[in-house]
């Protein structure tokens, strides 16, 4: 990666000296399958006789002309800038050159359809990848208008921020679309998709009266699985909640949403042609908890429209500001606007779990985080910058008072629109609108790190009232911030039907390491006191003794989900602190899993299953504790409700730990339909992952991974082809995976990602363990070699996790010490991937204990 870097001080330096005003970009994508040519024309100001640099990642470059003087490419273009001196007070800079198509899923990327054969293209700018498609000012805030000229075959469709164009007739089957100019937005926000992609359109009317043009589209193989009057159901929510709530028109001419392949993340926020994975396309039974992900995602892309896109970040380390806004938005709006009314949970057991997790990571770091370069902000997208962001921003929310702070961010964007901000923008706003002074607020929520723990102390009298309950807070030593929590404490006892309801609330202002709750003393004791009812804070939480008991004596009573969720994470936290025994989670959630109502809940419960029984039980204990789960997830699926969502996760949970030859039978039986599960449809997707689990079991091998492939030769089925193949438990089936990966490097980023999922999907971790000494010889040059996406697949995917050992940590020392300085991203990931491993040690002498 050396020289694809960008430094915030290089960024700041070249905004002082410059100023866009528009581009010009012609694409040529019928040059064949390696490069399209691109043509750019860049209108700037400079100031006189100063020089600077503009982005451009090429293949060649053919001619740079400066204010009509030709350049040499080969004296100022290494293929990654193109150096420009001497400018003058307006400039004028046009450079042809031809790029790369790219398929690790950033730039331009390509993609052949195995079903039909037909190309795909579509493009991934965020974070600095609009550089890979035309030479560009990389930055967010040297905002312009882009117009885009596109030539290519005819029978494709062209999509990108402004509507789409007729286009006219060129040579040889080939068209020519012309697109409007963007109104004034930054270049990681533009976009195009090209192919035979089909679409289904409709339309709204924004608030001011405009009738905004909407579209979905897919490739022509999937088309018949989108169920687009859903996504314009949800996107017409979407807008309604969000225009009344920032008191802002929709800004963008059309929206169109668009499922491509091979995408890395959930969805990218393009101004008016937003791209989501095609994951997101149910072409066999979703569970319910993917159907509202891919709702909370529809909802936060949209958020970014006004936060964003309208208004954009001046420098990378607001980018949480950014995705936390995005993110707490998207939650609100489901919640308050469509069916999905208990997003809250989902919430509170995906976003706020992972921000924890995060959180206590050694690379932990505050909200507001120091970003001195590209390399910093491509490894900032993560559990703080996303989820504590969007946690914080609740906090904020129930501290200053929601109308409070809406009215303080329609006031934003009343005054910035289609400029650049930093965070005090924002808070001078919400200031004004709630009277609250935030300074303090900022300095302890935003520019510190860690998460603080909230603990009871109850003592009480001897008639059974409660005589002090009071709050106590810590927090970790290495990050030891006492924060202000504006928080509820709710009281719930049995009612008459054996529910678990609550009786009493009370919402307090916590702050120092101890707070009375002077309204609880003289009250009786309730069965449960729950602290962060509600779960209006960030913070870690405990319940006292009795409280405890009652939880897990009725956790399945809750008559509500988000009490019943916050209990499922305090005590799923107390594992991963080594607090108690895994062996006791475990026990806890195959109790009452069958009880949960809330798809979301039970797919993350299943998740810690997993990795509490690969992880957190003591190593001589772990094979028996996984068969006998497995045992017990395939019961559960036996009694769950047929057809029912819980279900379909049991079997597939029941699926990935099916390793005797008794749960081996029950697989190939629900496989070849020999024994069904009434109700369970074993369609396209679910016979891949029953196919899986007999490979990973022995059971299976190459050939009925190619059968099945036959059957099923589209992009989906070539994925979990590549995952099935990397599990084979043998070591030339390894072997091969790694070399694909490590060596050979030919597979695009999603084949990738699922070679190395597969590669991990063992029951012996000795397996694999002779990759160990391999990973450490060869991550820093595939760190250096490989593109950031696919470099960061690799050194997370393939750490030697499952070797839960001293000697682990031992290589993995050494390597960090043979880095020194050097690559601190690479670092990060490495440092944070080792405190697994000490995290899952510590776990496994609880465990014993």
């Amino acid at each position: 990666m050396p020289g694809l870097n960008l430094t915030r001080e290089e960024a700041r330096t070249r905004a002082e000296l410059i100023a866009v005003q528009s581009y010009g970009i012609a694409l040529d994508l019928t040059r064949g399958e390696k490069v399209f040519g691109s043509h750019t024309t860049v209108a700037f100001t400079a100031v006189p006789g100063s020089s600077t640099f503009i982005d451009a990642i090429t293949d060649t470059v053919h001619s740079i002309t400066l204010n009509g003087s030709a350049l040499d490419p080969s004296l100022i273009s290494d293929g990654v800038r193109i150096e420009l001196a001497d400018l003058a007070a307006e400039n004028v800079l046009v450079i042809d050159a031809d790029a790369p198509y790219m398929n690790t899923g950033e730039g331009l990327h390509r993609f052949v359809d195995p079903v039909d054969n037909e190309v795909y293209l579509y493009s991934q700018f965020e974070v600095p990848d609009s550089r890979r498609m035309f030479a560009v000012f990389e930055q967010p805030d040297l905002k312009a208008q882009f117009s885009f000229t596109v030539t290519a075959p005819a029978h494709w469709d062209v999509i990108s921020n402004s509507p789409t164009p007729e286009p006219v007739p060129a040579a040889e089957g080939t068209a020519i679309w012309a697109f409007t100019p963007t109104a004034r937005i930054s270049s990681y926000i533009t976009a195009l998709i090209a192919g035979p992609y089909e679409s289904v359109r409709s339309e709204l009317t924004s608030s001011n009266g405009n009738v905004v043009p909407l579209g979905v589209f897919a490739r022509k193989s999937l088309i018949e699985h989108l169920d687009a009057e859903n996504i314009f159901t949800l996107t017409r929510q979407g807008f309604e909640f969000f225009e009344e709530q920032f008191g802002t028109p929709y800004p963008f001419e059309k929206y169109d949403q668009l499922f491509v392949p091979e995408f890395n993340a959930g969805a990218m926020e393009n101004a008016g042609a937003v791209t989501f994975l095609e994951t997101y396309v149910f072409r066999s039974r979703p569970t319910n908890a993917a159907v509202e992900r891919r709702a909370i995602t529809i909802l936060h892309e949209l958020a970014h429209m006004w936060f964003g896109d309208l208004v954009t970040m001046r420098w990378w380390n607001d980018l949480w500001l950014n995705e936390s806004f995005a993110e707490f938005m998207s939650t609100l709006a489901a919640a308050e606007n469509t069916e999905f009314t208990q997003s809250w949970t989902t919430f509170n057991i995906m976003e706020k779990n992972w921000a924890y997790r995060q959180d206590q990571l050694p690379s932990t770091h505050p909200i507001k985080a120091e970003i001195n370069d590209l390399e910093d902000v491509q490894v900032n997208f993560d559990g703080i910058t996303y989820a504590k962001g969007a946690s914080v921003l609740r906090q904020l929310v129930a501290w200053v008072g929601q109308e409070e702070f809406m009215a303080g961010v329609r006031g934003y964007f009343a005054k910035h629109a289609w400029s650049n901000t930093e965070l005090p923008d924002l808070m001078r706003e919400l200031e004004a609108s709630s009277g609250r002074d935030l300074t303090d607020w900022t300095a302890l929520w935003l520019e510190t790190a860690g998460v603080n723990k909230l603990t009871p102390i109850i003592e009480m009298n001897e008639d059974g009232t409660i005589a002090s309950f009071v709050i106590a807070q810590s927090a970790p030593s290495d990050y030891p911030t006492i924060r202000p929590h504006r928080l509820a404490v709710g009281c719930y006892d049995l009612d008459d039907a054996g529910k678990l309801v609550r009786v009493h609330r009370e919402e307090l202002d916590v702050a120092g390491t101890a707070t009375a709750v002077e309204s609880l003393t003289g009250r009786k004791r309730p069965a449960l006191i729950l602290i962060n009812d509600d779960d209006l804070a960030y913070a870690k939480i405990r319940l006292d003794d009795v409280s405890l008991a009652t939880a897990q004596a009725h956790l399945k009573d809750f008559d509500a989900s988000l009490p019943r969720t916050l209990v499922w994470g305090a005590a799923w936290d107390a594992v991963r602190d080594a607090e108690t025994a895994g062996r006791n989670y475990v026990e806890l959630v195959l109790n009452n899993i069958a009880h949960e109502s809330d798809s979301s809940v039970v797919m993350v419960l299943l998740r810690q299953l997993h990795t509490t029984l690969d992880y957190y039980i003591a190593a001589e204990d772990t094979r028996a504790a996984s068969l006998a789960a497995a045992d017990s997830l395939w019961q559960l699926s036996i009694a769950a409700q047929a057809g029912s969502d819980s279900q379909l996760q049991f079997v597939k949970a029941f699926a990935v730990r099916a390793e005797s030859a008794a749960q081996l039978d029950a697989i190939s039986a629900l496989f070849d339909g020999s024994v069904p599960l009434e109700g369970l449809a074993v369609d396209t997707d679910l016979r891949w992952e029953l196919l899986t689990s007999l490979v990973a079991g022995g059971r299976l091998g190459r050939e009925a991974i190619d059968a099945e492939l036959a059957g099923d030769n589209t992009g989906n089925g070539q994925l979990a082809a590549e995952l099935a193949k990397a599990a084979i438990p043998t070591p030339e089936a390894k072997r091969a995976t790694w070399e694909a990966v490590m060596v050979q490097g030919s597979l695009s980023n999603l084949q990738q990602r699922a070679a190395i999922a597969g590669f991990s999907r063992v029951h012996d971790a000795a397996l694999i363990a002779p990759y160990v000494s391999e990973y450490f010889a060869s991550a820093q040059s595939i760190w250096d070699a490989k593109s950031h996406e696919i470099a960061q697949q690799i050194i997370v995917g393939l750490y030697p996790a499952e070797q839960i050992s001293p000697a682990t940590l031992e290589a993995t020392d050494a390597f960090l010490d043979s880095l020194g300085t050097d690559s601190p991203a690479l670092r990060r990931l490495v440092v944070e991937s080792r405190d697994a491993v000490l995290r899952a040690l510590a776990a496994q002498e609880a465990d014993r204990a």
